[in-house]
């Protein structure tokens, strides 16, 4: 049985707090996960953190195990923000309270949501091309997986953009926040949208693997990331990347930490907890 201890007002905990991430085949997610864990290590909680490998299903029964191995706070990053809403009932239904990172859930009841402003992150990427490129640049855009809010989001801001830049888009395909597969769609778009000026990846895997085909067919391509993973702003520093729109994922899991302590020790939490981007460029 978990104790929670308290000597002069500083709660030495022992519960248990849940991360069930997404996937941790991609360095955002695990620059989430080690911030959790640093923050569970500070507060003096214990971390379970289980991957579930961008599959709902798999998501699902990470959700059912945890409702037994006595965790008393769940923070989710969902793998789909539509399909989460079953694992969200599942921990609705067995009382334990759901804090949701990066990505939305579409039903069920969320304590708080801890998320970068995608928006206007999205907005930001088309900004930027523009300050570059000007007015009517044309554009490709390379979108994450469907059905995740971050993807919905970023591309609401991307479209913001277009509007105010009056950017001509060649071509808006999924690559599914893939390096592989943004290097693949980016090939296949290169060979009938050689004309393209600027792309905007909706994160730095998509756009890195896109700059491996652009590179490779020699054209002046400028291309903008997202997230500021550690290779996204190591490709800006060396002239690669022409910037990346930098989240702070170790803060986003520190914050889910730190908000489910808030809620275990019956404070009150915000429903939205926004969390600050930042252009990265040259």
């Amino acid at each position: 049985m978990m104790l929670s201890l308290a000597f002069g007002g500083a709660a030495i905990a022992q519960d248990t707090i849940a991360l069930a991430v997404s996937t941790l085949d991609n360095p955002f997610f695990v620059s989430l996960r080690d911030g959790a864990q640093q923050k569970a290590d500070e507060l003096g909680y214990k971390l379970v953190v289980l991957d579930s490998q961008n599959d709902p299903a798999k998501e699902l029964s990470n959700v059912e195990d945890l409702t037994v191995r006595g965790a008393k706070v769940l923070l989710i990053n969902p793998t789909d923000s539509e399909a989460v809403s079953n694992a969200v009932a599942i921990a609705n239904r067995n009382k334990l309270p759901v804090i949701t990172l990066d990505r939305g859930a579409a039903k069920g009841e969320v304590v708080s949501h801890i998320a970068s402003d995608n928006v206007a992150g999205g907005k930001m990427a088309g900004d930027f091309i523009a300050q570059k490129l000007g007015s009517g640049a044309k554009v490709i855009q390379l979108e994450g997986l469907a059905g995740t809010s971050a993807a919905r989001e970023r591309g609401e801001g991307f479209k913001q953009a277009i509007a105010a830049h009056h950017f001509s888009v060649l071509a808006s395909q999924p690559a599914d926040f893939d390096r592989t597969k943004g290097l693949n769609v980016m090939e296949n778009l290169l060979a009938s949208k050689g004309e393209v000026q600027a792309v905007f990846a909706q994160n730095d895997e998509m756009a890195l693997g896109a700059l491996r085909a652009i590179t490779a067919a020699k054209k002046p391509i400028l291309v903008v990331g997202f997230d500021g993973t550690d290779d996204g702003i190591k490709a800006v520093k060396n002239g690669k990347l022409a910037a990346t729109i930098a989240q702070q994922p170790a803060l986003i899991g520190s914050l889910g930490v730190e908000t489910a302590d808030k809620l275990l020790k019956g404070e009150k939490v915000d429903a939205n907890i926004p969390v600050a981007l930042k252009v990265i460029a040259e």
